[in-house]
């Protein structure tokens, strides 16, 4: 019999392959579809910090020092009225969602600054999430502020908000740092649970007719995955941290890879998407029968076997195998006529 559970979070997960946040998740059937097709968590889908406003002006000065970093992120709040209202709605939604199904259900944040998010992390514990993930997007705007000065002020607010909730917290990464393992290890000493990688970085689209910059959304991609593994690979067994891959998966095989390359869990929504939610179930029947075919027990049997630390020649995740890789292509040349 093969086992497919998992630990993520300190959460015993029925499978390695969890919903990531998405619209997808603010239907009660459509969760509840996940779950019977086997989706071992889902993460709802994240309220936005514009939807949260600073509670207090004496909690935002206790705990939002550096937000002038994020002058982005400041300049709109919204009245408590509209706050309280999708704050509500929100809460109401995961207790929902949480007392229809039995698998754990993870809230997220979406924002960069800590006012306000400490209340709001306080009230999603109090409502019944199994976990928090800390959806810290953000990007370096500002050639006045030094990329040291963005990761201290996204330590400490993960530093606040786990001194806040008893609850698992998860942190959704940008692979955009100069030294992606020093920030993790940074995280994994403030306390979190989890990290989750990657954040996708949505670009928006350039309107030459109507000279305008618009918002465009495109589908995660399977070879967005290989950034994801390679970085997984390299963390595994560096940091106490549970990792998570989301982006890029929409098979078995990236399923798979995801496991070998360290991941506790591979977290898909694009694929869902594309296929409908029927998709897990087929994705996690080709999981059991590669398994089988190539005598694998468990999932923990195979975790972290093509990872940094676990393969005899690690110089492919090293600058070795930029020269390898350049040295190994050879150009085509058009025949001649």
């Amino acid at each position: 019999m093969i086992d497919l559970s998992t630990d993520y979070l300190g959460l015993k997960l029925k499978g390695p392959l969890m919903v990531s946040s998405s619209p997808l998740s603010e239907s009660i059937h459509n969760v509840r579809l996940m779950e019977d097709c086997g989706a071992s968590a889902v993460v709802l889908s994240s309220i936005f910090e514009e939807q949260l406003s600073l509670e207090s002006s004496a909690l935002d000065h206790d705990l939002s020092r550096g937000t002038d970093s994020f002058p982005e992120s400041l300049s709109y709040f919204p009245d408590m009225d509209d706050y309280r209202a999708g704050i509500d709605t929100y809460l109401s939604h995961l207790m929902r969602v949480r007392g229809s199904v039995s698998i754990p259900i993870l809230a997220s944040i979406n924002g960069a600054t800590a006012g306000g998010w400490v209340r709001f992390a306080q009230e999603v514990e109090a409502a019944g999430a199994d976990a928090l993930e800390l959806n810290t997007y953000s990007l370096a705007t500002d050639p006045r502020i030094p990329g040291s000065e963005l990761e201290k002020n996204l330590i400490e607010l993960v530093s606040q908000v786990r001194a806040t909730v008893k609850i698992p917290i998860a942190v959704k990464l940008s692979p955009q740092f100069t030294s992606l393992p020093n920030v993790a290890a940074q995280l994994d000493k403030a306390g979190v649970n989890g990290l989750v990688l990657f954040n996708r970085f949505y670009q928006p689209e350039f309107d030459i007719e109507e000279l305008s910059v618009v918002p465009r959304l495109n589908l995660s991609r399977p070879e967005e995955l290989l950034l994801r593994l390679h970085w997984t690979a390299i963390l595994y067994g560096n940091v106490s941290a549970d990792l998570a891959i989301t982006g890029g998966v929409h098979s078995a095989e990236d399923v798979l890879k995801g496991i070998m390359a360290g991941a506790s869990v591979t977290m898909m929504t694009s694929a869902i998407h594309l296929h409908g939610i029927e998709h897990i179930a087929a994705v996690l029947s080709e999981v059991q029968r590669w398994m089988e075919d190539h005598e694998y027990a468990s999932i923990r049997q195979m975790r972290g076997a093509l990872s940094r630390r676990s393969v005899p020649d690690p110089s492919p995740f090293e600058r070795g195998n930029y020269i390898k890789t350049l040295s190994s292509y050879t150009m085509r040349r058009p025949a001649l006529q």
